[in-house]
This record gives C-alpha cells, structure tokens and sequence, in this order.
C-alpha cells in the first residue's frame, strides 16, 4: 500500500505541472488582479470569467492581494505555464513593469486593466477614462456647491494610474472651478483608511465642504467619518459599486462616478480571443463613464 500511495503522489506532482490545457483543450488566458478584497475587481473579474465561458476559454483568475511581490510571482507563474494571452490589472503601475516585461519577453500578448504599467509593450490598455472622471466629480461639486468651495481628496493606491489620473482629472476641475484644496491624502482605495483620513480631515480642516473619494469604498468610509463627526460634506465617490450607488440612493452619498467593471472585465476577454485569433486589437478600449445622483 505504500507503494502504492507514493505513487499516486508521484503522479499528483506530476499533473501538477502540466501545462494548464483543458481536457477539451480550450486556449488557456490569465487574469491577475490586484485584489479580490474590492468589490469593483471582483465584479471585473466575474465579467471576464461570464465572456470567457461564452467564447470557450480557460481563464485562470490569480490575486495579487494589493502586493507586487505577489503579483511578480503570479505572473511568472502564468508564464511558466505558457498562456495564450495575460490581463493584468496592476497592484501598483510602476512595480508592474518588472512584471510587464517577463510576459514581452515570452512573447505572450499582455493587456492591462482599469490600471496601466509605467514600462513595457501592452497590447491593449482597457479602462475608463479616469483623468475624465476625476474631472465629472469636480464639475459636479461645482454644480452643487459654486466655484471656490473647499474641499478635500481622498487618493488611492499610490504609484497606480488610476490614482495618479483621477487625481489629475480633479486636479483640473480645482483650477477651473478656482476650488480650495484643504487637503488631498492617500488613503489606498481602502475603506478603513478613507474613515481615518476623513476624520482626521475633518477634525483638522473642519469647514472643508466637499469631499471627492476616488473610490467609493473610501467614499463609504469617509460617510461614517462625517457620521462620527456631526458634519455634512458632500462626498463624491468613483466606481459605481452596488453599495456605493446603494449609498447615493439613500442619500448619503452626493455622487459616485460608475465605471463598469464588469464590462472592462468581459471587453479584456473578448481582446485576448482577437489576440488569439491573430486579429487586430485596439490599443486603448475605453468603457463609457457616468454620474450617478439620487
């Protein structure tokens, strides 16, 4: 029996590093994320797997958990494998490059997601228009509350493109609005740390009318900041997730600016299949933005 037994192991090991093609021998692609801590990438990530089911492709799905180390290993591990095509979506834009470029020398089309690599050759980059949406969050504070206001920014992740163009978009609407930036603090998209930055925005700037939140999980945690507080900023938040247009419906939320990840998710998929196919693939796909209000 022990004979046996090992081997059985032997072969489990084995299997273990066969090149991951489907016994029906579907092209194989990867998704590495950021997290999967995040509603907006997990609804990504449910786009890409209901279009790769429709196409017939094998997606394999890997977290980075907001770590590039991680994300590096991921990667290399997807190369190893030899997959027909790599989506990224970065945990931070510029470690990405490294990442960037093992996938260009294997020669394995690499597409980016919502967030874009400072260095390497990207096949397709899709995405909302992110500076566009930062700069839909300052016009509408502008609309609500007149030119001058002060107001206050939550960042994200830094060292991401999203971060750097959201806040470039709003950074815009500041000057042109001719706003009063109280403070602009990173607080890395993450709810938790939206409530501290807020509150101690609020504690220490206390008159600031306005907050943009680039995400809406920091939007939510900078509602029960100002909760905790007893004051009333309009809060602004980007993504469109189901709890942050919920929060807008309620009217807690003035605004969130909705991307849809789900589609950025499935347009990806369908990229990597005219990759495959040895079509043509457009190097920027934008996904249609909007504001949401009550």
């Amino acid at each position: 029996m022990k004979v046996f037994s090992r081997s059985l192991a032997v072969l489990a090991l084995a299997a273990s590093m066969v090149l991951p093609v489907a016994a029906d021998d579907k092209p194989v692609i990867a998704l590495v994320v950021s997290t999967l801590n995040n509603p907006f990438f997990v609804s990504m990530k449910d786009g890409a797997e209901a279009k790769a089911d429709e196409l017939g492709l094998d997606l394999i799905v890997l977290d980075s958990q907001n770590d590039p180390a991680r994300e590096l290993a991921n990667v290399e591990d997807m190369v190893i494998r030899q997959v027909k095509v790599l989506l990224l979506n970065p945990a931070d834009s510029d470690a990405a490059s490294n990442a960037a470029g093992l996938v260009n020398r294997k020669g394995i089309p690499l597409m980016t997601l919502d967030r874009g690599v400072a260095r390497g050759t990207v096949t397709s980059h899709i995405a909302s228009d992110n500076v566009a949406g930062g700069k839909l969050a300052g016009d509408f504070i502008a609309k609500q509350l007149g030119a001058g206001a002060k107001v206050g920014q939550l960042e994200g992740v830094p060292g991401t493109s999203a971060a750097r163009d959201r806040g470039q978009g709003f950074s815009e609407a500041v000057t042109a609005h001719n706003f009063e930036l109280a403070s602009s603090q990173p607080a890395d998209f993450d709810r938790a740390k939206g409530l501290n930055v807020a509150e101690n925005m609020l504690s220490s700037k206390g008159d600031i009318q306005a907050l943009f939140a680039q995400n809406d999980e920091m939007a939510l945690g900078a509602i029960s900041a100002a909760k905790a507080s007893g004051k009333q900023p309009l809060i602004v938040g980007f993504d469109g997730t189901d709890e942050g247009i919920a929060a807008v419906r309620r009217g807690e939320l003035a605004a969130t600016v909705a991307q849809q990840p789900e589609l950025i998710g499935a347009k990806a998929v369908e990229a990597a299949m005219r990759a495959i196919k040895g079509e043509a693939v457009e190097p920027f796909q934008p996904v249609p933005l909007q504001i949401i209000t009550k």
